[in-house]
């Protein structure tokens, strides 16, 4: 257990460029916590506890990026939370078994594994276990949409909300040989099972999109599609597009729209 400090007056938003608090914030961070073993292998998540002004609800964030999921980059994320802590969410930084040992697969069964120990453990960190959400950026965004619309018989925790920045929504298409891309190297024929859109039903949380209509990677095509299906479904939903942005950690003006709409919605539906 250690105290990590986040000094917010001049602290970017992850090389977004733009400051996003007005006063300090602290957090007590609770390093590898295990949520679970795979391979002789511990899975872990870290915790980071707002010092003051705790809210009583909480947010997973997914480390993943191509469904590669790491310490180093999860310590590039780590200002990504600056918002979420002065706000007084506490974050949950899950972290899943990696590319290019795993696939998309095995990525989305650790992190379902993840947010149900979150949720048979928030009261041990001050935390409401129905006033959970989730969040990611690209793959991270994909497995939060998996977190927020799949449900089987083993769901005993669902997210209260969900915020997905410029997420894949159907792997179809995508699955099979990939070399820039290894955790897509998987057969075919379990993409449907994998393809947020695909789960898509009236009982969903309230889900907020964002991505960047210049994005060649993952086409804003994906979010307008998960858009559509959840509006026709009932389900609460919004579109933020950020113009001019790729893919990637978003700049400047489009940067601050980001951060305040990932606080936005959660102060909307978690609190």
């Amino acid at each position: 257990m250690r105290l990590l400090r986040f000094i917010s007056t001049h602290l970017l938003f992850i090389a977004i460029g733009i400051t996003v608090l007005s006063a300090p914030a602290r957090a007590e961070t609770i390093r590898d916590v295990v949520y679970g073993h795979k391979d002789g292998m511990a899975l872990v998540l870290d915790v980071y506890k707002p010092e003051r002004n705790a809210n009583g609800a909480g947010v997973a964030y997914m480390i993943s990026g191509g469904w590669m999921s790491s310490e180093g980059m999860q310590s590039a994320y780590e200002s990504m939370f600056v918002p979420l802590v002065a706000a007084g969410y506490t974050v949950f930084a899950v972290r899943h078994g990696s590319s290019p040992r795993y696939f998309v697969p095995e990525a989305w069964s650790d992190v379902a594994q993840a947010f149900q120990f979150i949720g048979d453990h928030a009261g041990e960190y001050g935390v409401d276990a129905e006033r959970l959400g989730v969040s990611g950026i690209s793959a991270g965004g994909h497995l939060s949409l998996m977190l927020g619309l799949y449900t089987d018989e083993k769901t005993t925790h669902r997210p209260a909300a969900v915020v997905a920045y410029m997420p894949p929504v159907d792997i179809r298409g995508l699955a099979g040989p990939n070399d820039n891309f290894p955790a897509l190297n998987f057969d075919p024929a379990l993409a449907p099972g994998i393809s947020p859109i695909d789960f898509v039903s009236a009982d969903d949380p309230a889900t907020l999109l964002v991505h960047g209509n210049a994005d060649e990677l993952v086409p804003i095509s994906h979010s307008e599609r998960m858009h559509e299906a959840l509006k026709a479904a009932g389900v609460n939903s919004e579109f933020v597009v950020i113009e001019g942005a790729p893919h990637g950690l978003f700049a400047g003006e489009g940067g601050v729209l980001a951060a305040k709409s990932l606080v936005g919605w959660f102060d909307q539906y978690l609190l």
